[in-house]
This record gives structure tokens, C-alpha cells and sequence, in this order.
């Protein structure tokens, strides 16, 4: 699965909009839009940033492997 589709998945899970995930970046949704679908890539720091709001592992997060991992 792409990283921008587990983004996507991610935060549908978690019942966010994208205005929600974008406040927690600190950029605004249409940057965020961007990145959920894979027009732009997004800065390693927000990779940490939702895989810690996720609780999942990067590699997860970057679709490495198909099964989450937990951080905690």
C-alpha cells in the first residue's frame, strides 16, 4: 500500500478530518491534502510526528510492512 493511502487509512481510522491532522503538523489542509495524496512528499519530522499520534512504527507508517507495529 502507498504512504499516502495508509495516511489516509490512518486518519479515517481515527476519525479525523484533514483540517484535524493538519493542526497537528502545524501546516494547513490544503498542504496536508497534498501530501494524503502523494502529489508532494511530506518532511521526515511529521513522519515521527503521526507515527508517535498514531501509535505505530515508521515502517508501518512508510509502508515498509504491512502490519502495524505499536510504539507503546
Amino acid at each position: 500500500m502507498p504512504f499516502h493511502q495508509r495516511l489516509r487509512d490512518l486518519r479515517e481510522d481515527a476519525d479525523k478530518t484533514q483540517s484535524d491532522i493538519a493542526a497537528l503538523l502545524g501546516t494547513r489542509q490544503q498542504q496536508y491534502s497534498r501530501w494524503e495524496s502523494g502529489a508532494w512528499q511530506m518532511p521526515i519530522e511529521h513522519y515521527k510526528t503521526l507515527a508517535r499520534y498514531y501509535n505505530v512504527s515508521l515502517d508501518y507508517l512508510a509502508g515498509l510492512v504491512d502490519t502495524p507495529r505499536r510504539l507503546h
